[in-house]
This record gives C-alpha cells, sequence and structure tokens, in this order.
C-alpha cells in the first residue's frame, strides 16, 4: 500500500453474479490497480482472484444476524484509506446500487469530499435469469418486472405492498428471499396472486455449483426446502419462470431440438 499523502480515489465497483467473465471490462480493469480492496460476503472466489497479490484486502461481508463489520464503519474505513492516499475498490456482488448500499456510501465519501466513482455491474436477477433461461419480460406475459427484498431487520415482519406486487403482469424478483420465503408466497397468495404461478429459485447462480429449483406459488417453500436450496439464493415469481421449460439450458442443449419447434413454442406462449 502506498504511503502518498495524496487523496486517494474510491470505486464502487459491481462484481456481477460470480462468473468472472460478467464482469465489466472498466471493473476487471481497475481490480488489477486496486491498492486496497474492500469485499463483501456476495463476492466470488473467481472474482477476487483477479485483486493483485499485494493489494491490501478487507473482508466486511454481512449476513442475517452477523454483520463482520457495521455499515457506518465500513465506510469510515474507505474514507479512511482514500485520505491516506490509497486506490480502493469496494467491490459488491451484483450492481453497487441495486440492495447494494452504494448510494450509502456515496453519500459519505461526497460528505468527506473523497473522489468516487461507480463501476455498474450485472446484477442478481439479471444474472440469474439469463442463466436459467427465464426472460424477466416477455410480451404478453410480463411487461414489467419489479426488484424487492426480501430480507429485513430481524425479529421485524415484511412491510411491503402485498396487493401491488401480486400483479400477474409483471415478474416478481425477491433478493435474498430464502429465510422469508413462507411469508412472502403466503402474502402474495392473499393478496389475490394465483398459487399456480410458477417459480423458479436459484442459488450462486452463473457459477459451476449453481443451483436450480422449479415450483408454483403454493409449492414454493416445500419445494426449495426438499431441494435444501442454500443462500444466496434469488427467487423469480411470474408466468415467465415457465419459460424455463422452453429455453432453459437443458432444453437448448438437449439432442435433437427442433429450433423451429422452440421458436414455435415461444412464440404461442
Amino acid at each position: 500500500m502506498s504511503n502518498s499523502t495524496k487523496i486517494g480515489k474510491v470505486y464502487l465497483v459491481g462484481g456481477g453474479p460470480g462468473d468472472p467473465e460478467l464482469l465489466t471490462m472498466k471493473a476487471h480493469r481497475v481490480l488489477g490497480i486496486a491498492d486496497a480492496v474492500v469485499y463483501d460476503r456476495l463476492v466470488s472466489d473467481s472474482v477476487l482472484d483477479l485483486v493483485p497479490a499485494g493489494a491490501a484486502r478487507f473482508f466486511v461481508g454481512k449476513q442475517t444476524n452477523n454483520h463482520t463489520m457495521p455499515q457506518e464503519e465500513i465506510n469510515a474505513l474507505l474514507v479512511n484509506l482514500a485520505l491516506s492516499g490509497h486506490m480502493v475498490v469496494r467491490l459488491k456482488g451484483g450492481d453497487p446500487y441495486v440492495f447494494g448500499r452504494g448510494s450509502e456510501e456515496a453519500i459519505e465519501l461526497i460528505k468527506s469530499e473523497v473522489p468516487f466513482e461507480v463501476i455498474p455491474g450485472i446484477t442478481a436477477a439479471a444474472g440469474a435469469a439469463a442463466s436459467i433461461g427465464v426472460p424477466l419480460t416477455h410480451r404478453g406475459m410480463a411487461t414489467g418486472v419489479r426488484f424487492v427484498t426480501g430480507h429485513c431487520r430481524a425479529d421485524v415482519p415484511l412491510d411491503m405492498d402485498w396487493k401491488s406486487l401480486a400483479d400477474p403482469n409483471t415478474t416478481l424478483v425477491v433478493y435474498m428471499g430464502l429465510a422469508n420465503m413462507g411469508q412472502i408466497s403466503a402474502n402474495l397468495m392473499a393478496a389475490g396472486l394465483d398459487g399456480a404461478t410458477p417459480v423458479m429459485a436459484v442459488s450462486k447462480a452463473t457459477m459451476p455449483d449453481q443451483q436450480t429449483c422449479k415450483a408454483t406459488l403454493a409449492t414454493l417453500v416445500d419445494t426449495v426446502n426438499a431441494r435444501k436450496l442454500k443462500s444466496p439464493a434469488l427467487i423469480i415469481i411470474g408466468q415467465v419462470a415457465g419459460l424455463a421449460d422452453i429455453i432453459g439450458p437443458e432444453m437448448i442443449a438437449k439432442k435433437g431440438s427442433d429450433d423451429g419447434e422452440i421458436i414455435r413454442s415461444i412464440a404461442s406462449a
């Protein structure tokens, strides 16, 4: 690490869903020249392998009821590293501004007059959906998509506009939703969303050990528990989840698949 007294710079970098080949070229370049990297639990080992051997590493990962470092201390760490002259990469899974607290860190950096730049990443919703063959929107099925968090502070129930979320024409993507999937599915059905609505749950999306689980809203809890899906996981709820049976990786790789038949099936969906 440099001993320069010149103020450094902080890069809020999206590490994407896990596969290092899904990093942006800019993220890859900045990682290669960092001298301090502050990284989250959801950053994959294969992305961390791109960090220079001589760079200082600070793990600040969070999970339910176990925060390695409170957010306020992470903010202070970024400021102090930059004020000490370091080129800092704040490395997050997915995108810094999608459930990544990147904006909280940006506000603190501005208050402390620390130069920073945001480098977006492929958010987990896009990465997971692509890896299992589920489009987040599809003509005639889903005219919109909503990202929500399925996690809240300990012992605090999820407080959402369930009636608004229970829209059959919208794809609902739930981040960090495994722990509360029973509450989520029950509230959506109580708000009017059909229990037969297709659902796909994905664990460790885009990685070699990726797991998927196909269910309906009504069977989500039992199916995920039977599959022993592990966190981090993402839940995609909506009619588009059913397209995994048509354009998912298993169907595309299926020997003897008739491409014309696949196209006709999608068109008539």
